[in-house]
């Protein structure tokens, strides 16, 4: 098979991914094999690529928002499929790919923060190839209607977007901050305007701002969004945003990083920028219960991400208009079949 693989880390305008020839894999005891039809491109692929995270093993197919078909389940004892999972059913895989199920974060449903967690595309090979296997117990069925291209966004982007906005506690009435607007907020935008929440938009791209606009955004700006937001997520790897988007906040609101990565963030304040219980925290992955609550909720909302494809084989193309931000929504590598 096919597979666009990471040798070694570089920037991405030096086209570090490699088209090999590999052998397909065989799907262990509780693995679905899975026949690739689609497999999102997310900003963590480029921090994976880069360097910004460790390197955990080369060579390394990356890749984690992955649409397609069972073509196999693993042997004996048993694959730990639902009954939904089954030859011939198309499921999607996400970040996540696997936990110790047995650590207090594990039983208390916060498998979300467990140290041994293991994810798609940097643990293990992910979606940058015509087939991948994939842990059962981490599959999703899939609603129907949806395209390949349409559904592999939400198996990452949509799913830490729907975390963050809960995490966020922003609720109907209230006025939320977008600080970047590329493929989660596009979506988390759908799902927040759904909610009869108030969307404010900050993105240095025009084309950016102009999306959000015509995506039913109140209001977008270059730098910062209105005053006095009840909550906001910042997107953007840029440490830097942190005490403006703190200061754009009302007392007690909350700032939401979704991001895996960020640059440093500079000395803040307390009596200006924290007190009167404003909330700074993180978003770390999600759980299963996270993908199922996402996947309804997109089923119910008819939510579409706003998509750029790209071959298989053009995928340094896709990580360079990603990291220069020339992307309108999401970009999918999408498969010929």
């Amino acid at each position: 098979m096919k597979a666009m693989r990471v040798h070694r880390t570089a920037p991405a305008e030096e086209s570090p991914l490699v088209l090999d020839e590999v052998p397909v894999p065989s799907p262990a005891p509780g693995e679905l094999l899975v026949r690739v039809e689609a497999c999102g491109v997310c900003r963590t692929d480029l921090h994976v690529v880069e360097g910004d995270l460790p390197a955990i093993r080369r060579p390394l197919v990356p890749g984690h928002m992955i649409v397609g078909t069972v073509e196999e389940l693993g042997p004996p004892p048993g694959a730990g499929a639902s009954a939904a999972i089954a030859r011939g059913v198309r499921v999607g895989a996400g970040w996540l790919s696997g936990t110790c199920g047995a650590c207090g974060y594990c039983a208390a449903g916060r498998e979300n923060l467990c140290a041994a967690a293991r994810f798609t595309g940097y643990h293990v090979d992910g979606g940058y190839a015509e087939y991948v296997t994939v842990p059962a117990l981490w599959a999703y069925p899939l609603p129907a209607g949806l395209s390949a291209e349409s559904a592999a966004p939400l198996l990452c982007a949509g799913i830490i977007g729907y975390r963050a906005l809960a995490l966020s506690g922003v609720g109907p009435g209230e006025r939320l901050g977008l600080y970047g607007f590329g493929n989660s907020a596009h979506l988390v935008l759908q799902i927040a305007r759904a909610r009869g929440i108030e969307v404010h938009v900050a993105s240095r791209g025009g084309a950016h701002r102009a999306l959000a606009l015509e995506m039913g955004a109140a209001a977008v700006a270059a730098e910062l969004p209105p005053e006095s937001l009840h909550a906001a997520i910042l997107f953007a790897p840029a440490g830097e945003l942190v005490p403006p988007a703190l200061r754009a906040l009302r007392r007690g609101g909350t700032l939401a990083c979704a991001g895996i990565h960020m640059s440093p963030i500079p000395a803040l304040d307390y009596a200006t920028l924290l007190f009167g219980e404003r909330v700074l925290r993180s978003v770390t992955a999600y759980t299963r219960a996270d993908g199922r609550g996402l996947l309804a909720e997109a089923a119910r909302l008819g939510l579409r991400p706003r998509t750029t494809s790209f071959p298989l084989a053009e995928a340094n193309a896709a990580l360079q208009a990603l990291k220069a931000d020339r992307i309108r929504g999401a970009a999918v590598l999408a498969f010929d079949r």
